[in-house]
């Protein structure tokens, strides 16, 4: 079984990206699992609380994401870049860096993301690429996935109504399954077997 991690870079309760990580996971193929965790309980990032009382959410989120085969980000674009409570979130999974390694080193992590704009969510997906490079994550380069226009895409009850982006979903997520598959025997020789 390939397990996913993923989740939505907003909190906001009808957020077109938690909506499109909900729909991915539904698309998952046999013998996969894409589980969704929420970042919102997750606190700014501050040093002294890192070191005085390290957030049980965060660590919840790190030891999922160090047992499972890959992270799926759904990301929103603010402003041009990437949304800062996903960095946020990133920040914090990082931390302390002497157990980044253990979380990140040669993840599988994809990011796709669903914007209102016309133009999807190119820029923030871009943004990210400094990051993961800094943490030492296997990119997955295969596919894109910029949805715009989300509000035609999804209906209120945010269900995915355009099939020719589901399509393109299914696509995406058939593709990172079997890339995090490909380099879960990598990551499972440094630190024990994510997949198993």
């Amino acid at each position: 079984m390939i397990r996913i991690i993923g989740f939505a870079g907003s909190l906001r309760s009808a957020s077109y990206n938690a909506a499109l990580l909900r729909e991915a996971a539904q698309l998952a193929p046999p013998e996969s699992a894409i589980d969704i965790v929420s970042i919102r309980d997750v606190p700014l990032y501050d040093q002294e609380l890192e070191e005085s009382a390290f957030p049980a959410a965060v660590a919840a989120i790190k030891d999922r994401i160090a047992s499972a085969d890959g992270l799926l980000i759904a990301t929103p674009e603010y402003n041009n870049s990437l949304p800062g409570v996903a960095k946020n979130a990133v920040d914090w999974l990082s931390r302390p860096s002497d157990d980044s390694d253990r979380v990140f080193k040669d993840l599988p992590v994809a990011v796709m993301g669903a914007s209102p704009g016309r133009w999807g969510t190119r820029l923030a997906q871009n943004a990210w690429l400094s990051a993961w490079r800094t943490l030492g994550v296997m990119p997955y380069f295969d596919g894109r996935l910029e949805i715009g226009n989300a509000s035609r895409v999804f209906d209120s009850n945010g269900h995915l109504i355009d099939d020719a982006v589901r399509t393109l979903l299914r696509e995406f997520v058939e593709g990172f399954v079997a890339f995090a598959a490909r380099y879960s025997r990598l990551r499972s020789r440094d630190w024990g077997s994510p997949g198993e």
